[in-house]
């Protein structure tokens, strides 16, 4: 740890210390280059030599300091995050892809299959068996996951695009928090660290997808991209999104992959009934019957996981008092033996 921190220390010195470089440097460029402009028409040799100092000093700083900050990154914990970076890209992708071909107040259903993904994907990556109680109340949010669909194609307004990236939205934030979880050691179980580097990657990563879809050019092309209001609800958008990822970390560190993922589908019940409300959608019955049926399933399956972790957590306690008295037990028979 004291190493860590005086690794720190020393980088942010150095840090301090190459800005300061930089900010000379820049300075005394402006200054040359605000006299020339002020009526010296002809550099004197002197001034051309600073000039090419100023200048081949600064692309050796920076073609040293990049080759340095690449090997940095190349060696150090932001490789490690690069697998969660994958599936946050792809989790986010989804999730936009999904809310687009979607209403709000399907939005709720159409990635309620997170849970369902949660056990699937804990089974594959950490070799986690499920009980046949807990696999029943899946079943039972993939019936109402199935009904959802059904009244949402009887109403009209059916997207199988938007029903897709549903699922596979679903898939990845039971990723997502499965890999938040493995990955939090290897960066001293910080969520700021882990947040930063995740982010980083992502803006990375980011960008071929970008280059794939096509979007790059609608970027430049966008109408709105001079508007103050456009910028403003962009700017608050990137907090919010910056602070969820922050948050949802944290969630996942202090609770578990499986309580968030039920936090986050008891948050999206909610967030349903003040779309419908919001937008003063009118509903079937079917329809509410449906997100009924998925959040049932849901509350059932955290009642049916809490019941078996505390179960275990009983028969753990029970087996290390046994044990530990089976012990005192037999160092008490070898003492007398030893007395005889």
């Amino acid at each position: 740890m004291h190493i860590a921190v005086s690794y720190v220390l020393r980088r942010d010195t150095l840090s301090k210390k190459c800005w300061a470089v930089i900010g000379f440097a820049g300075e005394l460029f402006h200054f040359l280059t605000c006299k020339m402009k002020n009526g010296q028409k002809h550099e004197s040799l002197m001034q051309k030599y600073v000039k090419i100092l100023v200048v081949v000093s600064l692309y050796w700083f920076c073609s040293i300091g990049l080759v340095f900050l690449n090997k940095y990154l190349l060696s150090s914990e932001s490789l490690k995050v690069l697998p969660l970076s994958f599936i946050f890209v792809v989790m986010i992708a989804t999730n936009n892809l999904c809310l687009e071909y979607v209403g709000v107040s399907f939005y709720y259903v159409g990635r309620s299959l997170t849970t369902v993904f949660n056990v699937v994907c804990s089974y594959i990556v950490l070799g986690q068996v499920t009980s046949l109680k807990a696999t029943l109340c899946c079943a039972l949010i993939v019936g109402g996951f199935l009904l959802g669909v059904d009244q949402e194609d009887a109403a009209g307004t059916l997207s199988v695009s938007g029903v897709v990236y549903g699922v596979a939205a679903s898939l990845f934030v039971a990723l997502n928090a499965i890999y938040t979880q493995r990955t939090l050691p290897s960066v001293g179980d910080s969520i700021a660290q882990l947040t930063l580097y995740n982010n980083m990657n992502a803006l990375v990563l980011f960008l071929p997808v970008m280059l794939f879809t096509g979007d790059i050019s609608e970027v430049f092309y966008f109408p709105h991209l001079s508007s103050l209001r456009f910028w403003t609800l962009m700017t608050l958008s990137g907090i919010l999104g910056f602070l969820m990822s922050y948050v949802t970390g944290w969630q996942i560190q202090i609770t578990s992959p499986l309580t968030h993922n039920i936090s986050g589908t008891a948050k999206a019940a909610v967030q349903t009934v003040i779309a419908v409300l919001w937008w003063r959608e009118i509903k079937p019955l079917l329809w509410w019957v449906s997100n009924v049926v998925v959040l049932s399933g849901s509350v059932a399956y955290t009642m049916v996981k809490r019941k078996e972790m505390v179960d275990k957590y009983g028969t753990n306690k029970f087996k290390l008092t046994e044990n530990s008295e089976q012990q005192s037990m037999l160092s008490g028979f070898n003492n007398e033996n030893e007395r005889v």
